[in-house]
Formats: C-alpha cells, structure tokens, sequence
C-alpha cells in the first residue's frame, strides 16, 4: 500500500511558515537545532560518538536522551558510521538506527536529517498532520520522504540562509511544523 499525501497548507503560504516557525522558536529551540546539525556535520566527518548522537536526539526528543547510555560506544559507533554512508540507502539507515535504545522512527529520521539535510527531512507528528497522514513505519518514512523532496525541489520553498542546514527540505520541514502548530486547538 502507498502513503497517499494531501498538502493541507497553500503551496504559497509554505516559505512564510518555515520564516515564522524560526521566528516563533525561542533562544533554546535556536540553539538546540544549531548544536544538533552542526552535530551532524561532525558525524558525517567521521566523529561517530554519543555527545554527537546526543545533541541531535536533544533537538527531536530531549524526553529520550537519557535512553541514550543504554548503548555501547561501539554500537553508536556502528549504527552511525551506517547512516553516514552516503550510498547507503533509507531503508539499511533507518534500520541501523532504530537498533539503538532509545531511538525510534521520528527519532531516526531526525539523526538523518541532521547528518543529511539536502536529503533527509524529519518524520514529524506535526508535518504529517499538515500532509493529512500519521502512520509510521520505514517505507511510510521513505514515501514521505519523496514526497517532501518532490515538494522541496518545485522551488516553492527556498533555503533559510543564517539557520542550520538552510536546505529546502529543512525549510519545508519549519513550514509544514509551522502551519500544524497554527491549526492546532
């Protein structure tokens, strides 16, 4: 079965969410996603450790953090050496992830985002519930994935130079955060 997608948002009003999304964050969300890409960065050069790893699980979800010690440093060390391969795929990433304590979907996806912002987006309640879906699964990640790449890549969104990974797919992901946050009771 394929993820069916509905954009709830106008394609127009995209970019002026993302922008408010950035505004509206405070000094502690700012510095949570800078210190979680610049993370990323790090992990994508090699540096596959738990204060790496930690910064990012921070910025999703600071709830799990202390999850984190259940695992090894050398399970760490695998499972984001495999999702810093950039010709592995999704699906062997995502997997190699979710392998440590304290890691879930959303949480996977976001450590990719952070390792790959040109190419992964975060698996979020919020930005599916602005693309009219909630299931969670590895293919479900890999269909929104597309989608949201499909969209990042129609320029209807543009990169925000100054933030953290100011990629158009991380654009779109403040954007599609931003307009669930303004629908929601």
């Amino acid at each position: 079965m394929v993820a069916y997608f509905q954009l709830q948002p106008s394609e127009t009003d995209l970019q002026q969410l993302a922008d408010e999304y950035w505004q509206k964050a405070g000094e502690k969300e700012h510095e949570l996603e800078k210190a979680a890409f610049e993370a990323g960065e790090s992990i994508r050069n090699g540096d596959y450790t738990l204060a790496n790893l930690e910064a990012i699980v921070r910025w999703k979800s600071e709830r799990v953090v202390h999850y984190l010690i259940g695992n090894s440093n050398e399970k760490i060390k695998r499972a984001l050496a495999i999702a810093a391969t950039p010709d592995n795929s999704t699906d062997l990433a995502v997997r190699a992830l979710l392998e440590l304590h304290g890691v879930d979907l959303p949480v996977a996806s976001a450590i990719l985002a952070a390792i790959f912002p040109e190419r992964y987006t975060v698996l979020d309640f919020r930005a599916l519930e602005a693309l009219g879906h909630a299931r969670h699964d590895v293919q479900f990640y890999e269909e929104y994935l597309a989608f949201c790449n499909r969209l990042a890549e129609s320029n209807i969104v543009h990169p925000q130079s100054g933030l953290p990974a100011p990629t158009p797919l991380r654009t779109l992901d403040r954007a599609l955060w931003e307009w669930s946050r303004n629908h929601s009771g």
